[in-house]
C-alpha cells in the first residue's frame, strides 16, 4: 500500500510539474547591459521574453533627408522625454518608405548615451503591454515602446490594451515609458463606406459622426503627437539618392551620372520613397565596389 501511495504521489508531482511548466510565467527583466534595444518575443507556449537586439541599424538623424519638419518634431519630443520633461506618445503616419521607422531608430542612436532604450513589440503582442510596463517602471532609463506598421482589424485584442496604455490607466501610468507607433493608416482601423450612414445632421446643418466612426478615430486621438509623412517629389528623391550614394563613398561625378538610373529604378518600383532610394544606392555602390555597409 505504501509503495502504491508513493508511486501515485510521484505521478501527481510529475503531473503538477508539467502543468506548471506549461503555464505562462511572469515576464522577467533581461540583462539591461546587453543592448539599448530589445524585442518582445512570445513563444508558442505563451511565455514572453525581452530579447536584446545585438545588431542595431546604424542610422543617424543627419542621415535622413527631406523630412526636416518631421525630424524636428520627433527630435524635440524625444529630447523632452529623456530630459525628464513632459512628452507625448507619437503616431507617425503616411506613405510607405518615407522614413517613419528609420526616424525612430535614429532617435535611439542619438539619445542612447543619455539613457534612452527601445522595446519593439509586434501588434499581436500588445495585449502584454501592461506586463512590459511593469518590468521597466522601476528603471532609471527612458523606454520607447515601438510598434511598427500598426493597424488593427475589428475585434483584435491588442487594440484595447494599447488604448488602455494611451489613456494612462492606473496600471499603465509611468513617467519613463512612451509609445511610438508607425502606420500607413491614419485611424488604425479599417473604414467602410457604410459607416458614413451613421453621421447625423442637426437642423442648423452641422454634421456629427456616429458612434462607429467616433470609436475608430478615438485610438489615434490618444496619441498626443501626430507626425505625417508624404510621398517624395522627384527632386527630393534624387537628393536622398545622392545622400545615400555619398555615404557609400561614391564620388560626386558618379552621383550625378547615377541620376537617370535612379529614376528608372524608381519607375520600375512604382515609388520614389526613401527606401527605394536607399536600395538603389546599395545596388549602385555595390556594383562599383564603392564601399561596404
Amino acid at each position: 500500500m505504501n509503495e502504491q501511495f508513493e508511486r501515485l504521489l510521484r505521478q501527481l508531482e510529475s503531473l503538477a510539474a508539467r502543468i506548471e511548466s506549461a503555464l505562462p510565467k511572469p515576464l522577467s527583466a533581461p540583462d539591461w547591459n546587453a543592448s539599448v534595444a530589445y524585442r518582445y518575443r512570445k513563444r508558442s507556449s505563451g511565455h514572453g521574453s525581452l530579447e536584446p537586439v545585438m545588431h542595431l541599424a546604424v542610422m543617424r538623424l543627419a542621415d535622413l533627408r527631406e523630412i526636416d519638419d518631421q525630424k524636428e518634431k520627433i527630435r524635440r519630443n524625444t529630447e523632452q522625454f529623456v530630459s525628464g520633461k513632459p512628452a507625448n506618445n507619437v503616431l507617425l503616419t503616411g506613405a510607405r518608405g518615407t522614413g517613419k521607422s528609420s526616424l525612430v531608430k535614429a532617435c535611439l542612436n542619438e539619445y542612447a548615451v543619455r539613457g534612452l532604450r527601445l522595446i519593439e513589440v509586434d501588434k499581436t503582442d500588445l495585449v502584454d503591454l501592461p506586463d512590459i510596463v511593469d518590468v521597466v517602471s522601476g528603471r532609471p532609463e527612458k523606454f520607447i515602446v515601438f510598434s511598427d506598421d500598426l493597424s488593427f482589424e475589428e475585434g483584435e485584442p491588442g487594440y484595447k490594451a494599447l488604448k488602455s496604455i494611451l489613456d494612462g490607466s492606473i496600471a499603465a501610468a509611468t513617467p519613463n515609458v512612451l509609445i511610438y507607433a508607425t502606420s500607413n493608416r491614419r485611424h488604425l482601423l479599417p473604414e467602410y463606406m457604410t459607416e458614413n450612414l451613421t453621421y447625423t445632421h442637426t437642423e442648423d446643418g452641422e454634421v456629427h459622426p456616429g458612434e462607429v466612426v467616433e470609436e475608430k478615430v478615438s485610438l489615434s486621438e490618444r496619441f498626443g503627437l501626430w507626425v505625417s509623412f508624404y510621398p517624395f517629389s522627384q527632386d527630393e528623391y534624387l537628393a536622398i539618392v545622392g545622400q545615400w550614394l555619398s555615404s557609400f563613398g561614391v564620388d560626386v561625378p558618379d552621383i550625378e551620372a547615377a541620376r537617370p538610373a535612379s529614376l528608372v529604378w524608381a519607375l520600375e518600383r512604382g515609388s520614389r520613397s526613401g527606401r527605394v532610394a536607399y536600395q538603389f544606392a546599395r545596388d549602385y555602390a555595390g556594383r562599383r565596389g564603392a564601399g561596404q555597409n
